[in-house]
């Protein structure tokens, strides 16, 4: 006796969505079959995968090396059945994790281009910081990322999307409130506001300032971009943002940098090893094209 696909499959959905109810429903099977393919599973494995309290379970030690081989197994099944569909229009749904400063920045341009070249796909987008789109990737419930940063990590590959200008935004009554572009040199003791560690608009602002050997006074760090946004509103600094994520507002103020080129940049990244399946290379050829 074997394992099958099948098993897997409701395995892994029950898994994902944390009950066996939910999992019949999402499968269009009953609970009595979900349930016996789990059993058969448990049978062929030899040991019990998952802990049953009422409606609700959890994995056991076993049940948590499985879905690591679960995953791999019916994202490889799934590549197969695309390689063999070269013939038809390419059409599924495509997993993009998304860098949360991306979503707005990227993700309508992203859709167009996909739209225009293949209509037949559809995007299913999860948002979160650069690890947890890594970590998505990683567990195969994602197919593409779009990140801040490039890594040195052979387990992925990464090319440029995008670039963008880094402005400095402050109140309508600050001294730049009345200029187009600012020299770095001009950020020498000021207030500055800065995003959380690890944000790449930090590294380039910070790296902009070590270049220049200017010393601002960091009064603030906040990984809100609303929170940040009403401080500076409210003079209590200056701030970076990415030019194409400034949103224009009372009470604020966007300056350029007129000496230094201060950029942030969007990388699409994949895992190595599903480079070359169906759908992850129709993205990225799409994005390959001008627009």
């Amino acid at each position: 006796m074997n394992v099958t696909l099948s098993q897997l499959k409701a395995f892994e959905r029950i898994v994902r969505l944390g009950s066996f109810h939910a999992a019949s429903r999402e499968l269009g099977l009953s609970q009595p079959s979900v349930s016996q393919r789990i059993r058969e599973l448990e049978e062929v494995l030899g040991t019990p995968v998952f802990i049953r309290r009422g409606p609700r379970v959890s994995l056991t030690a076993e049940g948590h090396a499985l879905i690591e081989y679960a995953d791999r197994l019916l994202a490889t099944a799934g590549e197969m059945v695309e390689r063999f569909k070269t013939r038809d229009p390419l059409k599924g749904m495509l997993r993009l994790g998304l860098n949360e400063s991306f979503a707005l920045i990227c993700l309508p341009d992203l859709l167009r281009r996909l739209e225009l070249r293949y209509p037949g796909i559809k995007i299913s987008v999860s948002t979160g910081n650069s690890q947890d789109v890594l970590d998505r990737l990683l567990d195969y419930s994602a197919d593409v990322g779009v990140l801040a940063q490039t890594f040195g990590d052979k387990r992925f590959v990464s090319v440029p999307y995008s670039e963008h200008p880094v402005v400095i935004f402050c109140s309508s009554t600050h001294r730049f409130a009345h200029r187009r572009s600012i020299r770095t040199a001009e950020l020498q003791g000021e207030k500055l506001i800065l995003r959380e560690l690890g944000s790449t608009t930090r590294k380039a602002i910070e790296g902009a300032l070590k270049s220049a050997k200017v010393e601002a006074e960091v009064v603030m760090e906040v990984a809100s971009r609303e929170i940040i946004r009403e401080a500076v509103a409210q003079g209590v600094g200056v701030a970076a943002v990415s030019e194409v994520e400034y949103v224009p507002g009372p009470g604020l103020h966007a300056v350029r940098i007129s000496d230094a080129q201060v950029r942030t940049y969007a990388h699409v990244v994949c895992l190595a090893e599903r480079r070359d399946t169906r759908i992850v290379r129709a993205f990225f050829e799409v994005i390959d094209k001008n627009p």
